[in-house]
């Protein structure tokens, strides 16, 4: 039985692909096997959104050349988009697949293996108006699902250079998207998570269809589906009717993560991000008021190009107003063949990071804040493993639907069921929650 060994590198999306792609291989027979094995094909899937993802991957696929020097190397994912030639250049490297045609890497690892000659697989990702469907009816994490209902992205926000690796927004079939959904809640998973490289832009290149409709088709047409969590989606892209679903739905969560990468309509401009501060303020408020105790997290890029302590400072006070949960904080990275790269006013290294460190204190003081108003309350987990710090391994660690992080006393069964909990004592990054009962499915199915 021929071998395989996966690396990944970046974003869920690559995650999920990387799913995608083994399922592939075990269709043709294929044993997998950990990454540090000696494996007859070494896949990684590469990241491309920072300067340093390249020099990861660089490594990585030079890790798996030593490690096995007969072996297939084939590389894949946006770094693969962008430089296939780069890593063309890495002797040892046999096979080489972009963002698309994932399908024919195994033709070409085939091949390989007769001519023996290095095989570029990349082809013109702008082009590209098709989803790829690729079919993942199980992971190997069996908690949380991702379902991928999207490809790409039309922004061309100035820092990024996504659409270069993943090219313009396509939208999957939504018939796909409800079997997929289907085939995901018969495989045991209670909360599946709608993920894309633009996720909320869903729908934006079909007739007639968007990313509310779906929530609701998911909802009414997928048997036994618990939970939906949306996985980003941008402040443009919740719709009235998105809000209205949400405010109306049984599973859609009480979190959304919302980028706002500045909270300054200045740097935003220079970001070429499509809001201001006062349409986002708009978007949130409407949101609170649609679903009382909704978690927003956010990400945020600090020391953007030209960004001034007075422009830092508005970013600061419109997170503290607006109580996010919790923030996911970036020093500007620059990358290579972005125009923000190329803009001369760059900040220096550690005035970022002493402004990374303010925000990271403000989004740990604001998510002690929000945990804090559900303590008593009872909520519902899905244990998902073993709370690495416990003294004895009886503690569990799982999300309730508006994403605080609950350690429960629990047992291997429970993980990945339904339990309700009582949080006993909130804090951050987790809180101690008190098990109240697992929740009875049969009862549910005879409802």
């Amino acid at each position: 039985m021929p071998s395989v060994a996966f690396h990944t590198l970046g974003c869920k999306v690559n995650h999920y692909e990387t799913e995608a792609i083994w399922q592939l291989f075990k269709e043709e027979g294929y044993d997998r096997v950990g990454f540090e094995s000696t494996s007859d094909v070494y896949v990684i899937n590469t990241c491309t959104v920072t300067n340093t993802g390249d020099k990861k991957s660089r490594q990585v696929i030079r890790r798996a050349i030593r490690k096995n020097p007969d072996a297939v190397i084939c590389v894949t994912g946006c770094y693969a988009q962008t430089s296939p030639a780069e890593i063309m250049a890495i002797p040892g490297v046999d096979v080489v697949v972009g963002t698309q045609d994932r399908k024919k890497m195994l033709g070409y690892i085939e091949q390989y293996k007769t001519e023996r000659q290095p095989i570029n697989g990349v082809g013109n990702i702008m082009k590209n108006r098709v989803y790829e469907e690729l079919d993942v009816p199980a992971f190997t994490d069996r908690t949380r699902a991702s379902l991928k209902i999207q490809e790409g992205c039309n922004n061309f926000c100035t820092f990024c250079i996504i659409p270069w690796a993943r090219g313009l927004m396509r939208s999957r079939d939504p018939k796909e998207v409800i079997h997929q959904a289907q085939q995901l809640v018969e495989a045991g998973y209670k909360e599946i998570v709608l993920t894309g490289i633009h996720t909320g832009g869903y729908g934006e290149d079909l007739k007639n269809y968007n990313l509310a409709m779906l929530l609701k088709d998911l909802e009414e047409q997928v048997k036994g589906i618990k939970r939906i969590r949306i996985s980003s989606i941008e402040a443009s892209q919740i719709t009235d009717e998105v809000i209205e679903v949400i405010r109306n739905s049984k599973v859609v969560v009480r979190h959304l993560h919302i980028p706002i990468q500045s909270g300054s309509d200045t740097v935003l401009k220079r970001m070429r991000r499509k809001y201001t501060m006062a349409f986002f303020a708009e978007r949130i408020e409407r949101l609170k008021e649609a679903l009382p105790g909704l978690a927003v997290t956010s990400d945020v890029i600090v020391g953007f190009p030209g960004e001034t302590e007075e422009e830092f400072m508005e970013t600061y006070d419109f997170i503290k107003k607006h109580k996010f949960s919790e923030l996911h904080v970036f020093p500007y990275s620059s990358r290579t063949g972005t125009p923000a790269a190329r803009m001369t006013d760059q900040i220096d290294e550690e005035v970022k990071n002493e402004r990374v460190h303010r925000l990271i204190h403000l989004s740990d003081q604001l998510a002690k804040e929000y945990a804090s108003r559900f303590e008593d309350e009872v909520l519902e987990i899905i244990p998902e493993e073993k709370y690495k710090d416990a003294p004895e391994g009886n503690l569990y660690v799982g999300y309730t639907d508006n994403y605080l992080k609950v350690v429960i006393p629990a047992t291997e069964e429970m993980v990945g069921k339904l339990v309700k909990v009582k949080i006993t004592k909130a804090g951050y990054p987790y809180n101690e929650g008190q098990f109240i009962r697992v929740m009875d499915e049969m009862k549910e199915r005879a409802v």
